[in-house]
């Protein structure tokens, strides 16, 4: 590293310290010529090839006005869009590679848009799946429910009562009525 007071081209590491959550490196040097100091921030720049083939650096504050737009209108506050952006740079820094292709950089943000707000995710998923009929919303429509009812949240919609549970979590036997008769069938 070149000296910024005496142009010598080299210098000493006299202590380094990570900021910004690793993301950064601040390195406090010496110059062995004229003995001043000064610091350096070192930053892994992570680059995003687009479709055209450009390069360019990757850009938190994209993701933010992307997902931002998403959600206009949407209960959803600066803050959780700020973590999601977050979120979304950790993982593709954790990927450990220079350079990632923007489809997945898009990639990582449907999975915690569609967590945070699933009108968002549809809106955010119909553009960058360039949906172009009525099916294509169906399909993704029906994917999201199909999600939704999985083993991992007891097999209920999220609208949809689960059995009547006794006093321990049992269900007791009892199942609810398919007729719609109000009566429940054990």
């Amino acid at each position: 590293m070149r000296c910024p007071y005496c142009r010598h081209s080299d210098s000493r590491v006299v202590d380094s310290r990570e900021a910004d959550d690793g993301a950064l490196i601040r390195r406090r040097r010496s110059c062995p010529e004229c003995g001043r100091r000064f610091t350096t921030v070192e930053e892994a720049i992570l680059a995003v090839v687009k479709r055209s083939g450009v390069t360019e650096p990757f850009s938190r504050a994209k993701v933010v006005a992307g997902v931002r737009k998403a959600c206009q209108g949407r209960p959803v506050d600066e803050d959780s869009i700020a973590m999601l952006a977050q979120r979304v740079e950790e993982t593709i820094r954790a990927r450990g590679v220079a350079e990632v292709p923007s489809h997945e950089v898009g990639l990582a943000i449907l999975g915690p848009l569609q967590e945070l707000d699933e009108v968002a995710y549809l809106r955010f998923a119909s553009v960058y799946r360039s949906f172009d009929t009525l099916e294509d919303f169906e399909q993704e429509i029906s994917a999201l429910r199909t999600a939704r009812d999985t083993p991992a949240n007891g097999g209920y919609l999220a609208s949809a009562h689960p059995p009547a549970q006794g006093r321990h979590g049992h269900t007791n036997g009892r199942q609810p009525d398919p007729a719609g008769t109000g009566r429940e069938r054990t």
